[in-house]
């Protein structure tokens, strides 16, 4: 009986591990990276097709740059085929807070990795937190010397035009049509400072930048925000000095935004930060860290027609209405769902 019992028992265990296998064996084969790289060579195709000199820069998740997530690795050539350029932030200066130099540790992880960028011709932006005259100076040095191009932001709230280097770093006349001839660039994603459309628009006309990393949107004034007009991105191509340069749009990939037209109050109406049950199933919960944005599973169709192949789609609004290229946002968003 002992023995029978013994088999028994050892088969119902079985029985249950094999029920909890399959989810198990599906988290496990899922390959949060490798997802991700694929919605970026789809937005890329996408893109491409509708123009084929759309620029094309992820900011960080710079892990995806090697087949395997390490720096030495194996360049992953589809991946690299899809961009034009990537962004990487706190590679100086930022890194665990705002001006104050990332250490040398940090530093040296995020260079071997982006060494494989540049040996395949990929170009690296480059945003670090500082605002000391010392500590920007000594920014756009060391990237330099790398021969990266980058921005040197006073705060991570990216809302203002520095007044300081003065002329611009790298200043120059040229006529900027592709991102490799780019020598600078601004990044300022947050208008708030400005009065009005007008004035944020004159003020960014007044700047010599060969790049302008801008968000596709502008307050109204009436609590929500709306499109620039194709006019408005027409006006901002120019330079001060009269060069021509390129207008990149960001768009956030990786997570959802309570301020964008997307969005639906029925997917958080209490406003808990957990979506309802009338949210779609690619919403997870809101980022503790930025209110209003929240994580998406931004493998699933439903988010990712939200964000290309289609009309209605974030990338065609931004395509349609003349930006040059397109800078997204949240790459590293594998990290929460490897976590």
């Amino acid at each position: 009986m002992k023995s029978i019992y013994r088999h028994l028992l050892s088969g119902l265990i079985l029985f249950a591990a094999g029920i909890a296998l399959p989810a198990q064996a599906e988290a496990t084969a899922r390959d949060y990276k490798q997802l991700m790289r694929e919605f970026v060579q789809k937005i890329s195709r996408y893109a491409r097709g509708c123009d084929p000199d759309f620029i094309v820069i992820p900011q960080n998740g710079c892990e995806l740059l090697t087949a395997n997530g390490r720096s030495g690795g194996a360049a992953s050539l589809d991946y690299l085929g899809a961009i034009s350029g990537i962004g990487q932030e706190d590679l100086f200066y930022g890194y665990k807070r705002e001006n104050t130099a990332t250490s040398k540790k940090e530093s040296e992880y995020l260079l071997n990795l982006l060494y494989t960028a540049r040996a395949n011709d990929i170009h690296v932006l480059v945003i670090d937190y500082c605002r000391h005259h010392r500590k920007v100076d000594d920014s756009y040095r060391k990237n330099s010397e790398q021969g990266f191009i980058s921005f040197a932001a006073p705060t991570r709230e990216l809302k203002t035009i520095p007044d300081y280097p003065s002329p611009v770093f790298n200043e120059n006349s040229l006529d900027i049509k592709e991102l490799s001839e780019a020598r600078n660039f601004l990044y300022l994603l947050n208008p708030e400072e400005f009065e009005s459309k007008n004035n944020f628009l004159a003020s960014l006309g007044e700047t010599n930048y060969d790049c302008l990393i801008i968000d596709a949107f502008f307050d109204d004034g009436s609590g929500g925000s709306r499109w620039l007009k194709s006019r408005d991105v027409a006006l901002l191509k120019t330079k001060k000095n009269g060069g021509s340069r390129l207008v990149i749009a960001y768009m956030s990939i990786g997570e959802a935004e309570t301020y964008r037209y997307y969005w639906h109050e029925s997917w958080d109406k209490n406003g808990d930060g957990r979506a309802d049950p009338a949210a779609p199933e690619w919403l997870t919960e809101e980022n503790p860290d930025w209110e209003g944005n929240y994580k998406v599973r931004y493998w699933h169709p439903g988010w990712q027609s939200i964000i290309y192949g289609n009309d209605d789609s974030y990338l065609k609004n931004i395509i349609d209405r003349g930006f040059d290229g397109v800078y997204l946002d949240i790459i590293d968003a594998f990290d929460y769902f490897e976590e």
